[in-house]
């Protein structure tokens, strides 16, 4: 029996924070047929709320360092602000949804970073989807939006890069449905040349991946996001594209396996 068919989308960048892209995103996501969740992340509005409360933001190649004040303020904003503005606009829109983070129906499990060369604070490495419970709000169309945040099952929770939450509830998910996973943000897909938006590379492999990225052509915050997408590729996700709002249902970049 064929499975019915899930679009995941995250939406992160530019397109989360102003208010117009995310009101053009959100409507353009609730005309897409069939079964979807939303991954939202909100980097931006995490560093602007600790600068209006006197707390300094401390980035390592891109990742934010998650000391105790700053988890305070990651799930101030990400399990509320970001996510529940995004709940309410979809039920604006005649969709039901519920926002919720790892912890809740004890979803998505991960443990602290292990210190290496650098101490992340409370950031975490998933070690565990169970997605079953979501399941059954996808049956009744309740659309699942999903922040980027985890728990350790200790009490405490924990910052994820919200790419990688999209990745593994796409897993998760695969296993019960046929996931369509779609990377939404500023750019129109992956691009040859950073500078030229024209440039979209309309499907790529894992090989021809590596290629560009020992060219440079692909580099910086591209380079975890495809490989996360691969990965998750490898483990059961039927297709997943990197696109912007107006490629949304159609358009971008598609990641091919070997």
């Amino acid at each position: 029996m064929s499975k019915q068919k899930l679009t995941l989308v995250k939406v992160g960048g530019k397109v989360v924070e102003e208010k117009d892209s995310l009101a053009d995103l959100l409507d353009r996501f609730s005309k897409l047929q069939g079964l979807k969740a939303l991954v939202h992340g909100g980097g931006r509005s995490a560093t602007s709320m600790a600068e209006r409360l006197g707390i300094e933001t401390k980035m390592v190649d891109g990742r934010r360092i998650t000391d105790q004040s700053m988890l305070e303020v990651v799930t101030m904003v990400y399990g509320g602000l970001v996510n529940k503005n995004i709940v309410a606009q979809l039920q604006a829109l005649g969709m039901n949804a519920i926002g919720i983070t790892g912890a809740d129906l004890n979803y998505m499990q991960a443990v602290k970073r292990p210190v290496k060369d650098i101490d992340y604070g409370f950031v975490g490495d998933i070690v565990g989807v169970h997605v079953e419970e979501l399941n059954l709000l996808l049956e009744k169309q309740v659309i699942p939006v999903l922040a980027p945040l985890s728990h350790d099952k200790q009490g405490s929770l924990l910052n994820v890069n919200a790419d990688t939450i999209a990745a593994e509830a796409a897993v998760a998910f695969a296993k019960y449905f046929d996931v369509e996973l779609v990377f939404c943000f500023e750019k129109p897909g992956v691009l040859e040349d950073s500078e030229d938006d024209s440039s979209v590379i309309a499907s790529l492999n894992h090989s021809q991946f590596k290629t560009l990225q020992e060219s440079g052509a692909i580099h910086a915050g591209m380079i975890p996001k495809l490989d996360n997408s691969f990965d998750a590729i490898k483990r059961g996700v039927s297709q997943i594209r990197i696109t912007n709002i107006p490629g949304l249902q159609s358009g971008g970049t598609t990641l091919l396996p070997e």
